[in-house]
């Protein structure tokens, strides 16, 4: 049993691990999370094992166990009068990429933990509605919900740039890209 369980670490645990570190924001509580999971996956691997799709098992208790988790980071959150700045400097330089993926963590880590997920498993996971509503057990419009008031509350905090044709401010060009498994 447990040579599968090792195998399965090693070839797809760095997946889950950055699936947990989009998902929460944190890389060290991502870790946290994907150790939570898998300690009580080897329990049942020989079930999980036999699944059609033991990765998405283990993807939605991540989402679950992050959703439920009580322990929180009050002791290394810094609460900040004003959004920083707008990151300035060309799309092409790696310096201002790393930047604005920072920006970008600040901006999810401000999402209640539904919405974040919801937006994690849209926008990185690419899942469908439906798909989302059957990892978190909801219905599709309710996820549809929390998109909308996620995407809504980033778009009055994400900074805004001025329009240099128009004078008026436009969406913040700011690309983000994050790997995927």
């Amino acid at each position: 049993m447990s040579t599968g369980f090792d195998e399965f670490v090693v070839t797809r645990g760095h997946a889950l691990l950055r699936f947990a570190h989009v998902l929460c924001g944190d890389l060290h509580l991502g870790e946290d999370l994907v150790q939570e999971v898998l300690a009580r996956a080897h329990r049942r691997w020989a079930r999980i094992e036999q699944m059609q799709a033991p990765e998405a098992y283990l993807r939605k208790a991540i989402v679950r166990e992050f959703l439920s988790w009580r322990r929180r980071l009050s002791s290394t959150e810094t609460p900040v009068s004003s959004m920083p700045e707008g990151v300035t400097g060309e799309m092409g330089d790696p310096a201002h990429q790393l930047a604005a993926r920072d920006e970008m963590w600040m901006f999810l880590a401000r999402l209640p933990r539904a919405q974040r997920a919801v937006m994690v498993l849209r926008y990185y996971a690419d899942m469908t509605d439906d798909e989302i509503a059957a990892t978190l057990d909801c219905g599709a419009s309710t996820v549809r919900a929390h998109a909308t008031r996620a995407l809504s509350r980033l778009r009055t905090v994400v900074p805004r740039q001025r329009d240099p044709r128009r004078g008026a401010p436009a969406p913040a060009t700011t690309e983000v890209s994050v790997e995927r498994p």
